[in-house]
């Protein structure tokens, strides 16, 4: 807050009045200068902060993703494996002897709490336009691969959790069970593709970001 006091003692003249206006008027200046200066200095910090927690919080999660692709790699290819195994009961009505069946898929956590806290501070509102479309393009791509992994695995649960049984006496599926599986089966495979592009999407963003930074 900035005060201005009026003069001591009485002036006389045009001359004492300009020379007071302008003391008056350069005080004001140098007061504005010097909070503006703060107020920058502040949000520089600001922004600072924010980029290195950013920067940590975005390299644990490129590192956490390389690992969740080669599990999803993984997951895709028990599931064609399934199909061929379904195929065969489909076509003879029994289970292939010594093959089995494995379906599962695990949801993959992101940290976030760096760009929330950036939005929450102001400080991606200082950021460059550049820099804060950069993040929050990130962290978008990431919230679209989280819905489409719990998606995936929401879908995986309600529609073959009912032909799905761990216990080794559970009789084999009948081949109208067997279609049925194949079925749900060939379904959670386009949902895996999907979640695959949008792995491989995010994958890029976070190297061309770090790269950005080296």
């Amino acid at each position: 807050m900035l005060d201005v006091h009026p003069p001591h003692e009485p002036i006389l003249g045009w001359k004492e009045f300009l020379v007071h206006l302008g003391t008056i008027t350069i005080g004001l200046l140098i007061a504005l200068s010097l909070e503006g200066w703060v107020e920058w200095m502040h949000h520089r910090h600001l922004v600072h902060e924010a980029e290195a927690s950013l920067h940590g919080e975005i390299e644990r999660n490129s590192q956490s993703l390389r690992g969740t692709v080669e599990e999803l790699h993984k997951n895709q290819a028990a599931l064609k494996h399934d199909v061929t195994v379904l195929d065969q009961v489909v076509d003879t009505g029994k289970m292939p002897e010594h093959e089995h069946m494995e379906i599962y898929f695990h949801i993959h956590g992101f940290e976030n709490l760096g760009w929330k806290t950036a939005q929450a501070t102001g400080a991606a509102a200082y950021m460059s336009y550049e820099q804060a479309q950069q993040f929050a393009d990130i962290y978008t791509n990431q919230d679209e691969l989280a819905d489409a992994e719990k998606q995936a695995a929401r879908d995986a649960i309600l529609s073959l959790a009912p032909f799905m049984d761990s216990e080794q006496h559970r009789p084999d599926p009948t081949k109208e069970e067997a279609r049925a599986i194949r079925e749900k089966v060939e379904i959670l495979e386009g949902q895996l593709l999907l979640v695959d592009s949008l792995m491989t999407s995010l994958d890029t963003a976070y190297g061309k970001y770090l790269k950005g930074k080296d």
